[in-house]
């Protein structure tokens, strides 16, 4: 009867530790909870993530961009209901990524197996420290789009080679803004907006926002400053705003100024996303009409980064998860060749850009195009505070091109409004 007694206790004793071992092993492999901005990560997890891993539940919440740190904080500050995984936004990613172990799992170790294959700014955007927090399925290189009709009418060429050679640097640039305003009679303009300037000059600083805890401003900025006035003075840009009804009007060739006359926009400064979700769905009518090339000056706009909750119950499986929706090999040659993404994997790169032919682009090979400016990117400047300093510089460079103060004035106001601010 004791023999017995033991032999049942044993069994009953392993059978508890194969049901903890099996609920262990459940937790780490089949449950994952997804927060997000974009629609995009939800179908990635819907059309590709979960076919590929049918054992793995995912739990998606999505909520919009202007919302989703607000409801993200909290949850990651007390750790109560946090995600396990996350999508963070180019305008607040950093934010995050800087908070580095008290936040966020490190991904240094994935990254480490597949940097070999990837575009480099993305993870540098996602680093701090030396280590690796967040990474992105996408290369958002930025590229100027410009109308066709336009560039024949008044360049005799819509060859992009060959506009090119009227944008090669911004000296270039404002004769170009010149030769179109004086050939239309001041019928066409360069840009709609001197907003669309930014990006551009954006990247080409040499120094980020802050350094050593002190306020920079790069001389980069202040040439983008000085663009703006004397873009607006010369009568170069369309005075609308970006993202306003007038920017999108200029796309459908629908502008028209106080007096109702047309204006003809030629060009705009967009990211890869840009012809997909800026140009095709607004300017519908206008398709074949578009060329895109490099312009000025190389910059990048937008991307969206993953991320990992830093006290996830699933570590292995949340890296997982992020490795396959921002590394893997197969999923983003299927997801490239679906939506024409500009991924971040330059194997994947490699192996299509050469198969593209975009009918908005009248047949030009738009993929080619941004994979030979990924790689000039640079993602080492991106700070977290970079969205609020931005913010009061897009004001002060409006008070000063708009006449309502002086340079060293407006410069000035916006060293004591960042010092109040933020405290540099």
């Amino acid at each position: 009867m004791k023999k017995s007694r033991i032999i049942l206790s044993a069994i009953a004793a392993a059978a508890m530790i194969a049901s903890v071992s099996s609920c262990g092993n459940k937790e780490e492999a089949k449950k994952l909870v997804v927060w997000s901005f974009t629609d995009e990560l939800q179908t990635m997890i819907d059309n590709y993530y979960k076919p590929d891993h049918p054992d793995v539940e995912v739990e998606y919440s999505l909520t919009p961009t202007d919302q989703f740190p607000n409801k993200l904080d909290p949850v990651l500050a007390n750790g109560n209901g946090a995600p396990d995984v996350f999508a963070l936004e180019d305008a607040f990613v950093r934010k995050y990524v800087e908070q580095g172990d008290a936040l966020l799992l490190d991904l240094t170790d994935v990254y480490n197996e597949i940097k070999g294959k990837m575009i480099a700014y993305p993870a540098e955007v996602g680093s701090y420290n030396g280590k690796v927090y967040g990474l992105s399925w996408q290369a958002c290189p930025g590229a100027m789009f410009y109308r066709r009709s336009l560039a024949k009418k008044y360049f005799g060429t819509d060859e992009p080679a060959e506009v090119q050679k009227y944008m090669t640097d911004w000296n270039k640039f404002l004769e170009t803004a010149e030769l179109l305003k004086n050939k239309s009679n001041g019928k066409c303009v360069i840009v709609s907006t001197t907003g669309d300037l930014f990006k551009p000059f954006q990247g080409a600083r040499k120094d980020p926002w802050v350094v050593g805890g002190k306020l920079t401003i790069d001389p980069a900025m202040i040439q983008y400053m000085e663009m703006c006035k004397t873009m607006k003075d010369k009568g170069y840009e369309g005075r609308q705003g970006q993202w306003a009804e007038g920017w999108f009007a200029g796309m459908k060739g629908e502008l028209k100024d106080e007096k109702g006359s047309a204006i003809e926009v030629f060009s705009y400064f967009l990211p890869t996303w840009g012809l997909h979700y800026v140009l095709k769905p607004n300017a519908p009518n206008t398709s074949g009409d578009w060329a895109m090339i490099p312009g000025p000056a190389p910059y990048r706009w937008g991307g969206t980064w993953v991320a990992a909750y830093k006290k996830t119950k699933v570590p292995n499986l949340a890296k997982d998860f992020i490795k396959y929706v921002a590394t893997d090999d197969a999923f983003l040659e299927r997801w490239a060749k679906d939506t024409g993404d500009m991924v971040s994997n330059n194997n994947v790169v490699n192996k299509i850009k050469d198969t593209y032919n975009e009918p908005f682009l009248n047949g030009q090979n738009h993929y080619a195009e941004f994979a030979a400016m990924a790689n000039n990117v640079d993602g080492k400047l991106t700070q977290g505070t970079d969205q609020a300093i931005e913010g009061i510089w897009g004001e002060t460079v409006a008070a000063y091109m708009n006449g309502e103060k002086s340079k060293d004035q407006a410069i000035a106001d916006f060293k004591d409004q960042v010092s109040v601010t933020l405290g540099f």
